[in-house]
C-alpha cells in the first residue's frame, strides 16, 4: 500500500459518477486529505543485466558471437536466451490439432540444458490455461520417454507446488486446482503413479472442508477412470469415505454436497476415456511411470532454471552430444532442417551459419557402425526392483498384484528378480502373511520359469539360512511350506537337505522344523506321511530320512522326535530295529562267498596238476610249488577281505 493525498474538489478522479455527495462543498481552503490506495499489481521490472532484444537484433548478436567465439560465456548467454525464448513459443503454440509437429521442432532444441526452462514453461502454461492441461500432459508423457530425467523433475515440481498450495487452500484454491489436474492428467498418461493420485484424495479428504471436496471431485472427474482400471477397491475405499462425509454433513455447504451426488452419478455412468484418441501418442510398452509418493523428498532443483556458463570445452561437447541425441530421435531427415538451437527461427543467416556444423556431426553418426549401449551401473535392475516392491505393497490383494506385475515392461528374463523381492518382503514383515505365499504360488503355476526360480531360491535360502534373523528365517520356511503343500514348488528341492549332525546348524535345523511343521499344518500328518513315503520319490527324501549308518538314523529319528513329528520316522524305527538282522545276514552272505572261491581255486589246482603229469618231474616239483603257494596266497586274501569287512560293519 501507497499513502497518496488528493484535493477534496478532485475526488471525482476517485469515485465514480453517482457514488459522490453531489450537495456537499468543501470550502476552498480544506485540508488534504489522505486516501489508502492500493498499489496495482504489476510485473517485475527487467533486471538490468539482461536488457531485452528484438529478434532480429538477437539473432544478429548471436551471430557476432559466435563469430567471435562459439564457447564464450557471451555467447552462452545468448544461446540461452534463444532457448528460453524457443521452449516458450514451442509450448505457448501447442494444441490437439498441431503436437504432432511441434514435438519434432521441441525435441531439435537442447532439452537436456533447458529441462528447467521446459518444466517451468509447463507449468506456468499449464497453470494459466488450465483448459489446456490434456495436451501439455501429452507433451510430457512423449518426452518422458526419451528423457525420463525430465518427466521426472517435473512431477516432482508440480507435487511440490500442490503440497504447498494445499497449506493455504483458501488463498491458493485455484493453483491447487490446476496442480491437481495437471497431476491427474499425468496419472492418465502414466507418467506417474496411481499410488500418488489415491494418496492425494485421502490427504484432500482427511479433513474436509467446501474447498477440499470441492478439489477432490474435480480430482477424481479427470483421472477416475484410469483409478478404477488399475484398482477399483481403492476407488471404492475413497467413494466410501465420500458417502459418510456426505452422511455426516461436517458443515459442507450444498454446493460440496451437490458436488460429491454429482460425482457419485459420472461414477455411475463411467468415467470415459481418460486420455483423448488424439492425444494418446505413447504405446505401453514405452511408457515410463516414476513411482513418486507424498513421502519421498521432492527435489525441485529450481537451479536448472538459471543461466549458469561452463567451460568452453565442456559447452561444446553437451552441444555435440545432444547433436547425436538429437540425431537418434529424429532420424537422417532432421539433418537438412537443423541448425543451432541456440538460433532464432526468423534468422535465416543464423541457420546457414550453423547447418554445417549440424551436418558434420550427423554424418560423424551415420558413417559409424551403430553402437549398443549397455547400462553396467545397474540402475535399470534397480528401478525394476523399485517398480516390484511398490506394485506389491500398494496391492490390495495377490490376485491385483500379480495382475499388475504382469504388465510391467521388461520383466521377462528377470523372473528371479520378481521371486527375489516376493521372499524379502515376505521376510521383513514381523508376522508371516499369508498374501505373499498366494502370490507366489500363483506366479509358480502360471509359468515354469517363476517355479524354476523358486526351486533356485531354495536352495539358495537353506544353503545361507545361518545369515538370517529368526523372525525372517520363519517367514521364509512357512511362505516355502505353503509353495510345497500346494504343490507351486517340486518336491525335489528337498533334496539338498541332509539331516545329520554334521552337516546341519542351529539355524538349518530351525529352519527344517518350522517348515515341516507349517506342512503338518496345512496337509495333515497323515497326508504328509504318505508324500514322504511314495517310492518314486525316495531319492529326494534320502538326506531327510538316511540309512547309511545307525548315529545317523537314530539323529533323524530324534529329531522328528522332539519337534512333535515322530510319526514320520515310523518307517525308520522298523529299519533300526532290523538293522543287526540284516548285518548278520549280510555277513553271512559275504563268509559264504569267501568259502565258495576257495573251493573254485582249489579246483583249478588239480586240474592244473592232471595237465602236467607228462612233464619232467622238476617241471612237476616247481608246479606243485606254485601250487601251494598260490592256495597259501587265496586263503590269505579270503581272510583279509572278511576281517576287513568286520571293521566297516
Amino acid at each position: 500500500m501507497r499513502r497518496i493525498h488528493v484535493d477534496t474538489a478532485d475526488t471525482h478522479l476517485l469515485y465514480p459518477r453517482g457514488c459522490r455527495n453531489q450537495g456537499r462543498k468543501d470550502p476552498p481552503s480544506s485540508p488534504k486529505r489522505f486516501v489508502q490506495v492500493a498499489r496495482p499489481t504489476m510485473a517485475p521490472p527487467p533486471s538490468p543485466d539482461v536488457p531485452y532484444l528484438p529478434p532480429h537484433r538477437m539473432a544478429r548478436a548471436l551471430e557476432e558471437a559466435r563469430a567471435a567465439d562459439k564457447t564464450s560465456p557471451e555467447y552462452q548467454r545468448l544461446s540461452w536466451d534463444c532457448l528460453a525464448k524457443s521452449i516458450n513459443g514451442l509450448i505457448n503454440r501447442v494444441n490437439a490439432a498441431n503436437i504432432k509437429h511441434v514435438l519434432p521442432e521441441l525435441f531439435a532444441e537442447n532439452l537436456i540444458r533447458g529441462q528447467g526452462l521446459l518444466c517451468k514453461s509447463l507449468m506456468k502454461s499449464q497453470v494459466a490455461s488450465p483448459s489446456f492441461t490434456p495436451v501439455y500432459a501429452a507433451v510430457v508423457a512423449v518426452v518422458n520417454t526419451k528423457f525420463p530425467a525430465i518427466g521426472e523433475l517435473l512431477l516432482h515440481r508440480v507435487v511440490f507446488a500442490t503440497v504447498q498450495s494445499l497449506k493455504d487452500l483458501k488463498s491458493n484454491k485455484n493453483i491447487a486446482s490446476a496442480c491437481l489436474e495437471f497431476v491427474a492428467h499425468l496419472v492418465n498418461q502414466k507418467v506417474a503413479h496411481e499410488v500418488l493420485a489415491f494418496e492425494l484424495v485421502l490427504l484432500l479428504l482427511e479433513v474436509p472442508t467446501n474447498e477440499s471436496v470441492e478439489l477432490a471431485c474435480g480430482f477424481l472427474k479427470a483421472c477416475g477412470g484410469t483409478l478404477t482400471d488399475a484398482s477399483s477397491s481403492g476407488v471404492t475405499f475413497v467413494f466410501d469415505r465420500l458417502r459418510g462425509i456426505l452422511h455426516e454433513g461436517g458443515g459442507l455447504d450444498a454446493r460440496a454436497q451437490v458436488l460429491i451426488e454429482g460425482l457419485f452419478g459420472v461414477r455411475k455412468d463411467g468415467f470415459g476415456a481418460g486420455v483423448p484418441e488424439s492425444l494418446d501418442l505413447v504405446e505401453e510398452g514405452e511408457q515410463i511411470t516414476h513411482e513418486l509418493t507424498l513421502d519421498d523428498a521432492l527435489e525441485t532443483r529450481m537451479g536448472l532454471d538459471v543461466f549458469q556458463a561452463v567451460a568452453g570445452e565442456a559447452f561444446a561437447e553437451q552441444e555435440a552430444a545432444y547433436g547425436q541425441v538429437r540425431a537418434e530421435i529424429l532420424g537422417s531427415s532432421s539433418e537438412d532442417d537443423d541448425s543451432d538451437s541456440d538460433g532464432d527461427g526468423d534468422s535465416d543467416d543464423d541457420e546457414d551459419g550453423d547447418d554445417d556444423d549440424g551436418k558434420q556431426a550427423y554424418q560423424r553418426v551415420d558413417a559409424g557402425s551403430q553402437q549398443v549401449i549397455t547400462d553396467e551401473t545397474g540402475t535399470d535392475l534397480v528401478n525394476l526392483r523399485r517398480t516390484i516392491y511398490l506394485t506389491i505393497m500398494s496391492a490390495l490383494d495377490f490376485e491385483e498384484a500379480g495382475h499388475k506385475l504382469l504388465k510391467i515392461p521388461n520383466l521377462r528374463g528377470q523372473e528371479a528378480e520378481l521371486v527375489q523381492m516376493v521372499i524379502e518382503c515376505c521376510s521383513q514383515e514381523k508376522t508371516f502373511i499369508k498374501y505373499y505365499a498366494l502370490l507366489g504360488e500363483r506366479f509358480c503355476k502360471l509359468n515354469r520359469a517363476y517355479m524354476d526360480a523358486f526351486a533356485d531360491s531354495f536352495v539358495q535360502q537353506y544353503t545361507t539360512v545361518h545369515r538370517l534373523e529368526t523372525n525372517k528365517l520363519r517367514n521364509v520356511a512357512k511362505l516355502f511350506a505353503h509353495l510345497l503343500a500346494t504343490d507351486g514348488l517340486p518336491w525335489a528341492v528337498l533334496g539338498v537337505i541332509r539331516l545329520t549332525e554334521e552337516d546341519t546348524t542351529s539355524s538349518s535345523r530351525i529352519f527344517i522344523k518350522i517348515l515341516f511343521q507349517e506342512l503338518v499344518e496345512i496337509m495333515g500328518l497323515k497326508e504328509l506321511n504318505a508324500r514322504l513315503q511314495d517310492e518314486t520319490c525316495a531319492e529326494w527324501f534320502a538326506g531327510l530320512f538316511p540309512k547309511d549308518s545307525a548315529k545317523n538314523m537314530r539323529f533323524s529319528i530324534n529329531f522328528f522326535t522332539s519337534i512333535g513329528l515322530g510319526g514320520l520316522t515310523d518307517a525308520m524305527r522298523e529299519y533300526l530295529k532290523e538293522l543287526p538282522r540284516i548285518l548278520e545276514a549280510a555277513r553271512k552272505e559275504e563268509g559264504t562267498g569267501g568259502d565258495r572261491r576257495r573251493h573254485s581255486g582249489s579246483g583249478s589246482d588239480s586240474s592244473s596238476d592232471s595237465s602236467s603229469d607228462s612233464s619232467s618231474s622238476s617241471s612237476d616239483d616247481s608246479s606243485s610249488g606254485s601250487d601251494s603257494s598260490y592256495d597259501s596266497s587265496s586263503s590269505d586274501d579270503s581272510a583279509d577281505s572278511r576281517g576287513g569287512k568286520r571293521k566297516r560293519i
